[in-house]
């Protein structure tokens, strides 16, 4: 049994991703600022039979940071998935607020990354993390510039630790997950009648990701299976970010076909 920190671990994904790894037989660490989220989290869990602890932790927080991967008493592997974001264009987007979200995203990640591998290096053993980014990352999209560039800055760091840490043992791979309908998304994102079929239209495999689709390849990414790889990035977003038609309307109709003349007469 390893033990994993899933930061942001007391719903949504990240949630899910614990479920998945408590449901392998791991002991998952959930920690988040919120102890109402973690003890149901929690009780959810020891429901299904997984061992579980939870942490009170925002991930800002460098000394809070630094204690928690000293309390517990062994960490094979990290999911950093804790995330700040909400909608807003650039024009309008408060200092604060830009500052907030790459705080909690970029430097979250940062802190707890290098907490662990100290403790691994330390140790002599080897680990994983997975950072949980977002394909915006790479396509950019309006009114989240301030979540796109943590995420950004997310896949470089996975990319430059993968490289540094891949002597001492320890893979480091991103994950960009497509949209998944939890009640604070939807309520932020779907607020209107018609936003769930225009995003839908958006996504090649014609629904929505479920928690489970996110944690079942962060299972596969964490697992003994790829452990070969690292400082990749993987989307598992349905094929949200291969991009739209350049044109309206769905798929073009086939033109009428011609057959060609034959020689030496016109039409």
């Amino acid at each position: 049994m390893s033990t994993f920190v899933i930061t942001g671990g007391a719903t949504g994904i990240g949630f899910g991703i614990a479920e998945r790894l408590a449901g392998d037989g791991h002991h998952v660490v959930l920690a988040s600022r919120d102890r109402s989220k973690l003890d149901r989290a929690e009780g959810q869990l020891a429901a299904q039979g997984g061992v579980c602890s939870t942490y009170v932790l925002d991930v800002r927080d460098p000394q809070a940071v630094a204690a928690l991967f000293e309390a517990v008493p062994q960490v094979d592997g990290l999911v950093n998935n804790a995330a700040g974001n909400f909608a807003c264009p650039v024009v309008d987007l408060s200092f604060n607020g830009f500052r907030s979200v790459l705080e909690i995203s970029l430097y979250g990640t940062f802190l707890a990354s290098q907490a662990l591998a100290r403790r691994l290096i330390a140790e002599g053993r080897p680990g994983v993390m997975l950072n949980i980014v977002a394909s915006y990352a790479w396509t950019g999209a309006p009114d989240v510039a301030h979540s796109a560039a943590a995420k950004a800055a997310m896949v470089a760091f996975s990319k430059s630790v993968a490289r540094e840490w891949g002597p001492h043992g320890i893979r480091v791979n991103a994950l960009a997950p497509g949209f998944v309908p939890t009640d604070a998304a939807v309520q932020g994102i779907l607020a209107d009648d018609d936003a769930q079929e225009r995003m839908r239209d958006l996504i090649p495999l014609g629904r929505f990701a479920e928690p489970a689709d996110i944690a079942d390849v962060a299972g596969f990414l964490l697992g003994d299976d790829t452990r070969y790889v690292t400082g990749a990035v993987f989307a598992a977003d349905g094929g949200r970010s291969l991009g739209v038609a350049m044109h309206r309307g769905g798929v073009r109709p086939m033109p009428p076909q011609v057959s060609a003349a034959a020689p030496g007469t016109t039409h």
